[in-house]
């Protein structure tokens, strides 16, 4: 069966954000997320259409890498419909942080999937503990949950270091969605999990 959400997901955004890291840079610009403007009623899409952009090309290929791994058979197990419930629901709930702390700053903006896609790994992690992924150049297989526990470190490293617009905050908020929309569609997943740390 064609996976249409993820294949879709995947595709806007490698594409999105190719057009506007090397041909239109004023496309980043006009789909940054600036919680002080949406806060006015400005860009509200952006909230959005953020997710699709990326800062550079680490940033989309550190995203891209993610999904790549664990979207694909989430959507395999839940289904196209609740998968991109999924994303879209993280997708909004990794910038609220965002929004309230920075809707008084006119100079915040933020930009890039990371929150949704942390959804997706750590969703992806409650259905397949035991999946493992190789990534060069380390030789040998890391398990999904300890590649979850170095992505949440890297982001929270790089969120109090604070420079760039990526939201390093959204990678943990949409751990939390993730977890959360897993817990609430289908909570005898944990079951799965719970016998797997035990």
């Amino acid at each position: 069966m064609m996976q249409w959400g993820a294949w879709t997901i995947f595709a806007v955004t490698v594409v999105f954000s190719a057009i506007g890291l090397w041909v239109r840079p004023a496309l980043i610009e006009r789909n940054v997320f600036q919680p002080y403007q949406f806060a006015r009623g400005h860009s509200r899409y952006t909230l959005i259409t953020s997710g699709f952009v990326h800062a550079d090309l680490p940033h989309l290929l550190l995203n891209m890498l993610t999904f790549w791994f664990f979207a694909f058979p989430l959507e395999r197990r839940i289904g196209t419909g609740k998968f991109v419930a999924l994303y879209l629901i993280a997708l909004v709930l990794s910038s609220t942080r965002t929004y309230l702390k920075h809707r008084d700053n006119p100079q915040y903006g933020s930009l890039g999937a990371s929150g949704a896609i942390s959804a997706v790994l750590f969703a992806s992690i409650v259905y397949f503990p035991t999946q493992q992924l190789f990534i060069l150049p380390f030789p040998f297989p890391i398990p999904a949950p300890l590649f979850a526990v170095g992505y949440v470190a890297y982001s929270w490293y790089s969120a109090r270091q604070g420079h760039g617009r990526i939201n390093h905050y959204a990678h943990l908020d949409g751990a939390l969605a993730g977890l959360a929309f897993v817990a609430l569609t289908d909570p005898r997943a944990y079951g799965g999990l719970a016998r797997f740390l035990a």
